[in-house]
């Protein structure tokens, strides 16, 4: 494989930045990553000229401009998530052997917005249509999304800890009980809903992650509760696990 230095630090500029909360000095940049300070300003001066970085000079730092956000914009990442997803959950619903809808939802701000969406035979009717957008708190793509994110950025999603969205009454209503919730999740794998969406429906999901181990996504599978026992639940969030994984690794280019 053909190696190009320079093409490679510069996404590794980029990759860090992406992950930091603000702007970032040249100096930081180089003794980070490991590069010589010389090389570190050279790519900084080419990311400037190209607009892909901004100079805080008040500051002496850089960030990243909005062109990175302009290509992958929302519109770009959920088609491309759909169509990597689509068959993973065609192939889902065919082998969990029970009438389910299996879908793939995104974050997006404090809610789940669903992208693709794959109905099973005799499945129930569910409202997570491609574009539907739900309280992430209240679904299990929700919570297995919230569940990888530190808990600095849960709390910066749900500002007001005390009011979290109810629809039910069964839902988790402020953060200190969705911070269990979300522990929970972390330690099973998988994510639950029983009925906080719809009556009589349940769901279980699972995370798929980019490369900055981010959640960028969320396999579901919903199902009438009483078609399925409780010791059947596993059985289908493992499922999930396995789908959500086989997209993590289309996600990065793995086989």
């Amino acid at each position: 494989m053909a190696d190009i230095p320079a093409a490679r630090n510069t996404l590794r500029v980029l990759s860090y930045l992406a992950r930091r909360s603000g702007p970032v000095r040249a100096t930081t940049l180089a003794r980070d990553l490991g590069l010589p300070r010389s090389s570190v300003y050279q790519l900084i001066r080419v990311m400037l000229d190209e607009g892909y970085l901004v100079h805080y000079p008040e500051d002496r730092a850089y960030g990243l401009s909005g062109m990175l956000s302009e290509i992958g914009s929302s519109s770009l990442r959920t088609a491309r998530l759909g169509r990597l997803a689509t068959p993973l959950l065609e192939r889902l619903v065919a082998d969990v052997g029970v009438p389910v809808v299996a879908h793939l939802g995104v974050l997006s701000a404090a809610d789940v917005m669903y992208v693709s969406r794959v109905q099973g035979f005799r499945a129930p009717t569910t409202v997570t249509s491609i574009g539907v957008r739900l309280p992430a708190h209240l679904t299990a793509t929700g919570r297995a999304m919230l569940s990888r994110l530190p808990a600095a950025q849960v709390r910066a999603i749900y500002p007001h800890r005390d009011a979290l969205v109810l629809r039910t009454g069964s839902e988790p209503r402020t953060l200190a009980e969705l911070d269990r919730m979300l522990a929970s999740t972390r330690e099973r794998g998988w994510a639950t809903e029983r009925g906080d969406i719809t009556t009589d429906y349940s769901s279980v999901a699972a995370s798929a992650v980019d490369h900055n181990d981010y959640p960028v996504a969320a396999v579901g599978l919903t199902f009438r509760g009483v078609a399925l026992e409780e010791a059947d639940w596993p059985r289908l969030g493992q499922a999930a696990v396995a789908t959500a994984d086989a997209l993590t690794a289309r996600l990065l280019g793995r086989s």
